[in-house]
């Protein structure tokens, strides 16, 4: 997806890439190879008309009247199609000055590049990017840091856009391009570059949604500048190298066409290249985040209801208040009554609220300092039942279970299937009243504990794998049950394998039809709900914010930084799929790849935390410990590792992400 997350800038968006398609940039920006003094002064004039580099200057001074986003989201549209010249620089000297910008400015750290050798420069250059041209000089003044930060927020935009182009040409290509009969986006090797080309160009387009969207609210006086900086330092760690990869990745997928002068793609990688030139190393804003983390700056985002929230807010804030006011051994129930606890759900076990209902009652909540107990397993249980069970399915489970009456566990994984779970082998055999399940689960958590398990079985043998699997509410004292603890690499036992033998599982405790299993286990798979972003960096990044406050060398403050950063942006994938469901649309991209840059960012950082401790963790001493001896992050480290596998591996989610949301083929 673009920058832009409502329609108006879906609209906008489109309208500039079509407007930019129609310049012929692609052939200009070739018929100028090796000529340093043009100008493109075709595409400026057009510009000029269409008014692209002021949109976000005021009207009475000659702009567009905009947001700094809305100028983000229309220099995104124009680098999707490569458009020439300095509409960069002009956009930048607009934006900050509150004046149209000259034809061809350009900024970079400390000063400002411009293009052409306008205004007394040096002699213009032809440099990396054969889309500009380049000369150089200095300014300075107060104004200096405004204009770096605009700089950085519009170029990443603009990295936006390159990345969002490569990853477009790569999957098109790969879907009609066959080797050894086939298209080699069926290839796992290619399915997989392109879902990590997916991930990278999302968190890009967070990014740079982040830095504009925070300029904007601070022009229009409702946020503080430390917000702003920590945004755009977070676009300058992540955008710029990973419109670099992406690109980097396109000639890849692209092989042997992607590496001739005739095809586009070498232009794309030499924009990318030039804007992270232009503004500067990731690891000096990698470093500055680590700075500004250490003295307890964290990314606020704060939604945007657009006034759909005045009208339920005082009747929400006054519930929150009620609940606050009720012991807290009590609040459960009384969420429960009031369908706080699962206000996504429908009544009478939830308010059908929409998204907008949702964060404002996460707000109230908040704000009166009530923590909704966690449903763990029943999470994914109840919604199912919800949707497919029988009213006395209903009546008898989901009330108990919201009130932490009844506890679930889940088993669906086996030693023999795994991500696989369509191949699982567990039977279930008819008899006089019921079904009588046998077979073996694996990784069930809370099975030596819980109450009831969701179960799925095979009921037919003789049909194709997805057709024949049943769903089960099992009750976990049935006889024939043993659970048996599974011991992880921690050295503790969160898991369990569940041996069924015969378990006798009455007919009342089937959901939907025989043989629906496979259609309910997505849906419990899929239940989620929209919420808050939280403002916390996830436990490992705080902790390598504490290591980092205790003092790091350079290279390791840059590290933390980097964490810090990607951290970040998994929470604005949260934001922004939360701001489509207030618009009324489903999930975008953003919401697919979010648990794969949440994983990366969970591993990563616990395995820095123990880096940038070095041989402390090896010493014996009074360092904090688990309950199995281990040091606290080194337990950490080794517990996150089940992350990329559990609830499906990486490799199998980015196979879905490449199928699903590319369209490449299975």
């Amino acid at each position: 997806m673009s920058i832009g997350v409502t329609d108006e800038h879906e609209e906008l968006a489109s309208s500039l890439r079509k407007w930019a398609a129609s310049l012929g940039a692609i052939e200009a920006i070739r018929a100028a190879e090796g000529r340093v003094d043009e100008r493109f002064d075709d595409v400026w004039a057009a510009a000029e008309e269409m008014g692209v580099t002021a949109i976000a200057v005021p009207e009475s001074a000659g702009g567009g009247g905009g947001s700094v986003l809305d100028q983000a989201v229309a220099l995104e549209a124009c680098a999707y199609e490569l458009v020439p010249g300095g509409l960069l620089g002009a956009a930048v000297v607009a934006t900050a000055s509150g004046t149209p910008g000259r034809h061809g400015v350009q900024v970079r750290p400390g000063g400002i590049v411009w293009d052409g050798g306008t205004a007394g420069t040096a002699d213009p250059v032809a440099g990396v990017d054969m889309s500009a041209r380049h000369g150089a000089a200095v300014a300075g003044g107060e104004a200096e840091e405004r204009v770096r930060r605009t700089a950085v927020t519009l170029a990443a935009a603009e990295a936006s856009g390159v990345a969002r182009w490569c990853l477009d040409t790569a999957v098109e290509y790969a879907k009609v391009r066959e080797q050894f009969g086939k298209p080699i986006g069926s290839f796992q090797a290619i399915k997989h570059l392109c879902a990590e080309m997916l991930e990278t160009a999302e968190a890009v387009a967070a990014a740079a949604w982040d830095a504009a969207s925070t300029a904007t609210v601070l022009d229009q006086g409702q946020d503080d500048d430390e917000q702003w900086a920590f945004a755009v330092d977070v676009a300058q760690t992540i955008c710029f190298d990973g419109a670099v990869e992406v690109a980097k990745s396109c000639i890849q997928v692209l092989g042997g066409i992607g590496f001739t002068f005739e095809h586009d793609a070498h232009l794309y990688l030499r924009r990318a290249v030039s804007l992270r030139a232009l503004v500067g190393p990731a690891d000096e804003a990698a470093a500055r985040l680590t700075a500004a983390a250490v003295a307890g700056v964290r990314r606020r985002v704060d939604v945007d209801l657009d006034g759909l929230d005045e009208p339920i807010r005082p009747e929400i804030r006054a519930t929150a208040e009620r609940i606050a006011g009720v012991p807290e051994a009590d609040q459960r129930a009384v969420l429960v009554e009031t369908g706080y606890l699962t206000p996504h759900w429908p009544a009478p076990y939830g308010l059908a609220a929409d998204a907008a209902t949702q964060v404002v009652i996460d707000q109230e909540l908040a704000r009166a300092g009530v923590t909704r107990p966690d449903l763990v397993i029943a999470g994914w249980a109840v919604p199912t039942i919800l949707q497919h069970g029988t009213d006395a399915q209903r009546e008898r489970f989901v009330r108990p279970s919201l009130l932490g009456e009844l506890t679930w566990c889940q088993l669906f994984s086996e030693p023999g299937s795994g991500s696989d779970l369509a191949s699982l082998r567990t039977r279930a055999t008819r008899v006089d009243g019921g079904w009588s399940l046998s077979g073996q689960k694996v990784w069930s958590s809370v099975a030596e504990r819980a109450d009831w398990a969701i179960c799925l079985a095979r009921t037919d043998p003789d049909v194709p794998q997805h057709k024949g699997i049943t769903y089960f509410l099992v009750d976990m004292k049935s006889a024939g049950i043993d659970v048996r603890p599974l011991r992880e690499i921690t050295g503790e036992a969160l898991f369990n394998e569940v041996f069924l033998d015969d378990v006798f599982v009455p007919d009342d405790c089937v959901v939907a039809e025989p043989g629906d299993g496979w259609r309910l286990a997505r849906t419990t798979l899929a239940n989620e709900r929209v919420a808050m972003a939280s403002a916390r960096l996830g436990k490992s990044v705080e902790r390598a914010v504490e290591l980092a406050e205790a003092g790091l060398g350079p290279v390791e403050t840059a590290r933390v930084g980097h964490a810090v950063a990607l951290a970040t942006v998994c929470g604005l994938l949260g934001v922004r799929t939360t701001l489509r469901a207030i618009g009324g649309h489903g999930p975008g991209a953003e919401s697919s790849v979010a648990k794969l840059l949440g994983v990366r960012s969970r591993q990563t950082s616990s395995a820095l935390v123990v880096e940038l401790q070095g041989d402390a963790l090896a010493a014996i001493g009074p360092i904090e410990r688990d309950l199995d001896g281990l040091p606290a992050d080194v337990w950490e480290m080794l517990n996150t590792r089940c992350l990329s596998i559990a609830g499906g591996t990486t490799q199998i989610l980015r196979n879905v992400a490449g199928e699903r949301i590319l369209g490449l083929p299975r």
